[in-house]
């Protein structure tokens, strides 16, 4: 029998690996309340549902005694379950929870292949490169910066885009997707130095504070600098911005986008072995009929951190 000091270390232990793999935070909670999915649990049929705000208050209160506090950034109903955005000192990320509130869920996608198979990425003479990302996600940040130097790399060779598809972050964070969303649509070729440049001055100096004036502050100072005509940009922003991340938002659904970051090559979920701009640019080379030269070029494959998902 385990005695009291052993329990106690065994506690310990378990902290610190909460605390240095904030990765496992999910995987902890849904230990704790195991949920078999059936179509009824699913329907949530004869049950009480609690409103989105009493499910977001009941996985803080459950998530206090095992990692500490986590701040809820949006709760979406999906697929008969609340779909729950939150962010903690160690990361963000999102869970599922049944509508009335007493079981966590994690849902499996029902595939006709084996698990051993994997979806083959079509080839192309051009292939269409996507990146789905929440612009002050810090996963979706990882990924951008190698993503945006692979783009500089192929140049036209490949169609890259960069797809904004959520704001749970707040104010700042719909600003900065209205603003990524319309460079994109006026100077795409500038676009990747910007993406570049604001993982490395504006992310860091206006996602601490989500202050919505300073991202703006701040991107209008980072266009003029990269030569991008910023009143033309801000006039998208204010006409189209809300069109154009409906648009985003509308793909991601359509691709069947889950997490920042993302990426689909040819309309098929890629999967690089890392989020390095090398590893990156192996699964889009790879996605050619014929291969562009440029695709013998070695570029950096040093991962900035461990990975995760918004």
């Amino acid at each position: 029998m385990e005695s009291k000091k052993e329990k106690q270390n065994n506690k310990n232990n378990l902290t610190r690996k909460l605390r240095n793999n904030p990765w496992i935070l999910s995987t902890i909670i849904l230990g704790i309340m195991v949920l078999v999915l059936v179509i009824g649990n699913i329907s949530g049929a004869g049950k009480k549902t609690i409103s989105s705000a009493d499910a977001g208050n009941t996985l803080v209160e459950l998530a206090k005694d095992q990692i500490g506090d986590i701040e809820i950034l949006d709760v979406k109903e999906e697929s008969g379950l609340y779909n729950i955005f939150y962010s903690s000192n160690q990361g963000d990320g999102s869970i599922y929870m049944t509508l009335d509130g007493k079981n966590l869920a994690s849902l499996m996608p029902i595939n006709t292949q084996s698990s051993s198979e994997t979806q083959d990425i079509p080839k192309s003479d051009k292939p269409k490169v996507e990146l789905f990302i929440w612009s002050y996600c810090p996963y979706g940040v990882q990924a951008l910066s190698p993503f945006a130097e692979v783009a500089k790399l192929l140049g036209n060779k490949a169609d890259f885009s960069v797809v904004l598809y959520y704001d749970g972050h707040g104010e700042h964070e719909t600003e900065q997707n209205k603003i990524q969303a319309c460079i994109q649509q006026i100077d795409k070729e500038k676009y990747w130095d910007y993406a570049s440049r604001y993982v490395e001055e504006i992310y860091p100096t206006c996602g601490p504070s989500g202050d919505v004036e300073c991202d703006k502050t701040e991107s209008i100072k980072l266009m003029n600098s990269v030569g991008i005509d910023s009143n033309a940009v801000m006039s998208c922003v204010e006409s189209q911005g809300e069109t154009l991340i409906s648009e985003h938002s509308a793909r991601a659904q359509e691709a069947g986008v889950t997490g920042s970051p993302t990426i689909i090559i040819n309309d098929v979920k890629a999967n690089p072995s890392s989020r390095t701009a090398e590893a990156f640019k192996d699964s889009i080379c790879s996605a050619f009929n014929t291969a562009p030269s440029a695709c013998e070029t070695e570029l950096d494959s040093t991962s900035a951190a461990a990975s995760g998902n918004c």
